[in-house]
């Protein structure tokens, strides 16, 4: 019987070292960004894989997550976005223009471990492009190596706007399935399963809801000191984004939705999205001030007796009070983190569940059960709705 005990906690111990914890952080918060001049930056995604229309995302940069990755022999260190929305890592190379001025490059020729790759890489954001060139070389991931992957080097950031120069981080490493890489290149996380085949094949995210505080991104498991209570499972229904169905959306009493919807779950945008009209709804409910179009202030004062939002997966609902789904920097304005996105058939109608949701709720991307997993975060307070 020792010897059993003493085997099942050996495996516990191998399973253990298999699973990574990552700090991820945010520095800066919506509000601020807005405030301080900068507009929301025009990112892309392709709901219908590659090559089909893409369509534009407003994002605030400086709300985003990012957290480090490490290229080369020896290491170059780069601050990337982990994002479930795409699927390609990108950084700045040595010989990017002024649009990567004040970031990490990438010197392919200070590793010994890098391979020329050759591979055009071009990504058409709102405001202009951002392309480079590919190439192959070790990344290091929380203390995991993965060899010859695939990653891109960028010359021109341009089409990120101003808001890239003086954001924290440097790069992007995307989460998503492979059918969405933009040049077909394997994820860094799907390589990293086919080489370490000890590790869970899920990740998770838990981010804080408080502007400077540590969070983390959790690779080959998850952090059970990071949510409370059961954790409820929902199939995906698209293996491109993490894309599943959502039963309904209501805010207050009112329900905006009709029957099932598509939703997906993207850590790389910053706010909830939904179609216009529904936005245009909740605007008026919450007696919202329109900013720019499909954005909305509303009084820092109101902020906690706005109506809850209700987000029913799978049978289970998940609430968000009026302070999760707006910003509030220091009760000069709050910003409604609920923005307007058409996405047109037949890839949408689409609700985006972005970082407005995951904060409130833990997120567990699984791959091997083809499945979302979710409980209420627990933050510093053990808040639970």
């Amino acid at each position: 019987m020792s010897k059993i005990l003493f085997a099942a906690t050996l495996l516990a111990a191998v399973a253990l070292a298999e699973m990574v914890h990552i700090p991820i952080e945010r520095r800066s918060n919506s509000a601020r960004a807005y405030r301080v001049g900068s507009r929301p930056t025009e990112r892309l995604r392709h709901f219908n894989g590659p090559d089909a229309t893409p369509i534009k995302i407003h994002d605030f940069m400086d709300a985003q997550y990012y957290g480090p990755v490490e290229i080369g022999t020896p290491a170059q260190k780069f601050e990337v976005v982990y994002d479930t929305g795409s699927a390609n890592l990108w950084v700045p190379a040595h010989n990017c223009s002024l649009s990567c001025w004040f970031h990490p490059k990438f010197a392919s020729s200070k590793s010994s471990t890098y391979k020329v790759n050759g591979t055009v890489f071009d990504i058409m954001y709102g405001s202009g492009p951002v392309n480079g060139y590919e190439g192959d070389d070790t990344v290091n991931l929380g203390g995991k190596m993965v060899t010859g992957q695939t990653f891109a080097q960028i010359t021109n950031a341009s089409g990120l706007g101003e808001a890239f120069l003086i954001s924290q981080f440097g790069g992007i490493m995307g989460l998503g399935f492979p059918s969405i890489s933009v040049t077909h290149a394997t994820p860094v996380f799907f390589n990293m399963m086919a080489q370490h085949a000890n590790m869970k094949k899920k990740f998770a995210f838990y981010l804080p809801n408080t502007s400077g505080n540590k969070g983390t991104f959790t690779m080959g498991g998850i952090d059970t000191n990071r949510f409370t209570g059961e954790l409820k499972h929902q199939a995906l229904t698209s293996e491109t984004y993490w894309e599943t169905h959502m039963d309904s959306f209501m805010i207050g009493n009112t329900t905006l939705t009709t029957g099932p919807a598509r939703i997906v779950l993207d850590s790389g945008t910053s706010a909830i999205t939904a179609p216009t009209s529904y936005v245009t709804k909740i605007a008026k409910l919450l007696g919202a001030t329109e900013i720019l179009p499909g954005r909305y202030t509303v009084s820092c004062a109101a902020v906690p007796t706005l109506p809850k939002l209700h987000v029913t997966i799978g049978g289970n609902v998940w609430v968000l009070d009026g302070a999760d789904y707006t910003d509030n920097d220091e009760d000069i304005e709050c910003i409604l983190l609920i923005m307007g996105l058409d996405i047109p058939a037949p890839a949408g109608p689409l609700f985006i569940m972005g970082d407005v949701f995951m904060r409130k709720v833990y997120t567990i991307f699984d791959v091997e059960n083809n499945q979302l997993s979710m409980a209420y975060a627990k933050h510093g307070n053990g808040t639970k709705v």
